[in-house]
């Protein structure tokens, strides 16, 4: 596939912290820093995967870029737009960029409100953007966005409960698609969905961004799953981007020892080839976000890690071309 070369997100040291609350009126306050100085390109057309641990920030950044969750600091630029700059005191009002970028939640049934019926959801982004200014228009509308997703007419006046897990997802990929956005976050779509069903999804999710041109950043725990649908992948570890690279080339040729990790523990499907391989095992639980360790934040866990990793934290670098990581193994320091 031949890669877009026009950006469509550019987003530069981005970080988000949480307050955490409690401790007293003379504590020191303290910060969940959920995504710690990270910078990366979207391409337009492309999906950008997104692989780590529960808890390594990848939802924080996903809803981060557009701004569910208002960013610390960092920039965030949108196809040639700054929306958000905290060096330069920017951030523009979101209503006009919620046409242009939407999210599907990991969780279908807690994202749908039970007391509206489906056609509801779907159509209130209409009425929110007056998009379709007569109820005949809207109600057929409604009708196309359920049809581009597999379900039935007669379905928008259902209630989520009564619908699949599968098919309540559908009906959260209807609602982001109904103002015809350019960029989707997909947040773990398909991590609550049967194995049978969550091929079905992805399935989908490939066709619409043939049919229509969408920009996705979609995030999973399983990297197999993001093999298959991303033209490049981004590792995160502890709010960090520990590497990115095109999907073929990551998950063949990783070089960050976080990744080797990762790959070393998706099964194979020759039994006995997924007998004899090696796999690599980190000792130790991943560290907590609030007080995150000095350095690399992997070095408490690498077995590769020295002095030097203890103290400074790498930065992102090309080692080949589309090719970056964050070590200082790989830089001849470590």
């Amino acid at each position: 596939m031949t890669q877009n070369t026009s950006k469509l997100i550019e987003i530069e040291n981005l970080r988000k912290y949480f307050a955490v609350k409690g401790g007293g009126l003379l504590a020191r306050r303290q910060y969940v820093q959920a995504v710690e100085s990270v910078s990366f390109s979207i391409y337009k057309g492309e999906t950008l995967g997104i692989v780590g641990e529960s808890g390594c920030g990848k939802s924080t950044l996903g809803r981060a870029i557009i701004r569910l969750h208002e960013p610390t600091s960092g920039k965030i630029v949108y196809d040639g737009q700054t929306i958000f700059d905290s060096d330069a005191k920017i951030a523009v009002p979101m209503l006009p960029y919620r046409r242009k970028m939407q999210i599907i939640f990991q969780d279908p049934s807690a994202s749908l409100d039970p007391r509206m019926t489906v056609g509801e959801i779907v159509g209130e982004a209409l009425d929110i953007h007056k998009l379709c200014p007569g109820k005949a228009e809207r109600r057929e509308r409604i009708n196309e966005l359920l049809d581009e997703v597999g379900l039935n007419t007669e379905h928008a006046n259902r209630f989520p409960h009564e619908f699949s897990g599968g098919q309540q997802q559908r009906v959260g990929i209807a609602r982001a698609l109904a103002v015809n956005p350019e960029f989707i976050v997909c947040d773990e779509p398909i991590s609550a969905l049967d194995v049978s069903i969550q091929s079905q999804v992805v399935n989908m999710l490939e066709d619409l961004q043939e049919q229509i041109g969408l920009t996705y950043l979609f995030i999973a725990h399983d990297i197999s799953v993001v093999r298959h649908i991303s033209n490049r992948i981004g590792v995160m570890y502890l709010g960090n981007m520990v590497e990115l690279a095109e999907s073929y080339e990551l998950c063949n040729h990783p070089i960050h020892p976080y990744t080797q990790t990762l790959l070393s523990a998706v099964p194979l499907p020759d039994p006995e080839k997924n007998k004899t391989r090696q796999r690599i095992l980190l000792e130790g639980d991943i560290p907590s976000p609030i007080n995150p360790p000095s350095g690399c934040r992997f070095h408490t866990r690498c077995p590769y890690a020295t002095d030097i990793c203890k103290r400074d934290m790498p930065r992102l670098k090309e080692y080949a071309p589309g090719h970056f990581a964050a070590c200082h193994k790989l830089e001849g320091l470590g």
